[in-house]
C-alpha cells in the first residue's frame, strides 16, 4: 500500500450545515452532490467528501457514537502568516471553533487550529524554513 490518500471522507450529522460552512464560509465548490454524499472540487489534491455519518459508519463496520480527540487532523499549509490569520477569520465568521489562534508555533513556523460545526480539527500552517512544502495554496 502506498503513502496516498484517494479521497476524505468525512462523516456528518448535518449535512446542510457542513455544506454550509464550507461553501458559503470557506468558498469551496461542490463538484457532487448526490443527496447521501457531497463531493468538493479538489484542485488536483485528493478529494474531500462528506457521507451521513451514521451511513458511512455502518458501511465501514463501525460505531458511529464517538467522543474526544478522533486522533485524525487535517492540515492545511498556505505561503504566508497573512493567509493563516485570514483563513482562521474566515473559518471563525463561518461557525468554526478556534481551538488555537494563529501565532507562533514552538518549532519555528505560525500557524493555528480550528474545528469545524462537526469537531473535525483543522490545523493550518506557514513555514519559511523548507522549500519543499505542500501548499494548499
Amino acid at each position: 500500500m502506498k503513502a496516498h490518500v484517494s479521497s476524505i471522507l468525512l462523516g456528518v450529522r448535518d449535512m446542510e450545515q457542513a455544506k454550509r460552512f464550507y461553501t458559503d464560509g470557506l468558498g469551496w465548490t461542490i463538484k457532487n452532490d448526490y443527496g447521501v454524499s457531497v463531493f468538493f472540487e479538489s484542485d488536483g489534491a485528493s478529494p474531500v467528501g462528506f457521507y451521513g455519518r451514521e451511513g458511512l459508519a455502518e458501511q465501514v463496520g463501525t460505531s458511529r457514537e464517538g467522543s474526544g480527540f478522533s486522533g485524525l487532523v487535517l492540515t492545511y499549509v498556505v505561503r504566508s502568516e497573512a493567509r493563516v490569520d485570514e483563513i482562521i477569520a474566515e473559518a471563525e465568521t463561518a461557525g468554526a471553533t478556534i481551538l488555537k489562534p494563529a501565532g507562533a508555533l514552538p518549532w519555528g513556523g505560525y500557524g493555528g487550529t480550528f474545528a469545524d460545526p462537526e469537531g473535525y480539527i483543522w490545523s493550518l500552517g506557514y513555514s519559511a524554513q523548507g522549500a519543499d512544502q505542500p501548499y494548499a495554496e
